[in-house]
């Protein structure tokens, strides 16, 4: 294959959760797609013909991983791009994942690993598809028990998990790293800032160190498939489910009712 999403990660994924039949968030996705083809120069999308897409294999599906990968398309060997390039589509459905409930209920046990994130402002925050970083993450560990890894930058600064956002609370204060020079801004990410918002959380996005993440009260973790993990073990460390954690998980179950109804009434 000559496809530049394979030869060189030229190219842009999202993942979704599909509930009922229908994609989570739709539209929010579709926003950070054409934002991360904008930003690296790939044509955007037709949005409405992707969810004709997405719609056609979705049939009969009740709930499942809808993957979007948008490529470069096709071109000669060699980094320079295609003058008039012309985006590969690749929509893939895979099985729900068996997390164990608990992981919601009770929480997850997290590690840290050695991996740490290269900086590149150009393309942080976006979802394109050079994951080594992170794949090569996920190999630290094979304990079933450990369901996430956090990965730090060069500078000892916390980012995100391999799969996930992190956020930590402390003193009504809701906390995220800043996603400036690497890491994924996950869609979950921007909708738990919103709804700290409304919660009347104050919300800051900065630099975290691990000194930080021990003192939290409450540490979470979030993606468009797991929705809100709450953090209870790294190592010797321990936190308790807050409330705060709890309150955010309710309103984030609410806002999928919301919009099963308006999908209904639509």
């Amino acid at each position: 294959s000559l496809d530049r999403g394979l030869l060189y990660g030229d190219g842009l994924f999202e993942t979704l959760a599909v509930t009922d039949g229908e994609p989570v968030f739709w539209s929010r996705h579709m926003t950070r797609l054409q934002a991360g083809c904008e930003r690296l120069g790939i044509p955007c999308v037709d949005a409405d013909r992707l969810a004709e897409e997405a719609r056609g294999l979705l049939q009969d599906m009740d709930r499942c991983v809808l993957k979007i990968i948008v490529t470069r398309g096709t071109g000669g060997r060699g980094y320079r791009t295609p003058p008039n390039p012309q985006p590969t589509r690749i929509i893939q459905r895979h099985p729900w994942p068996d997390y164990p409930v608990r992981n919601d209920e009770q929480g997850v046990s997290v590690r840290l690993c050695e991996q740490r994130l290269g900086s590149n402002p150009l393309l942080a925050g976006i979802k394109h598809l050079n994951r080594l970083e992170q794949v090569l993450a996920r190999q630290e560990w094979t304990d079933p028990d450990i369901m996430e890894g956090l990965m730090a930058d060069s500078n000892g600064n916390l980012i995100e998990g391999t799969m996930s956002n992190l956020f930590v609370v402390q003193d009504q204060v809701l906390t995220t790293p800043d996603l400036g020079r690497c890491g994924v801004a996950g869609v979950i990410r921007a909708v738990v800032m919103e709804l700290a918002g409304e919660l009347a959380l104050q919300v800051a996005v900065r630099d975290l160190g691990m000194k930080a993440l021990l003192e939290a009260d409450e540490v979470f973790l979030t993606n468009s498939v797991i929705g809100i993990w709450p953090v209870v073990r790294l190592g010797e460390y321990t936190w308790q489910k807050g409330g705060t954690t709890q309150q955010l998980q309710q309103r984030l179950a609410d806002l999928h009712r919301e919009g099963k109804r308006r999908q209904q009434q639509g």
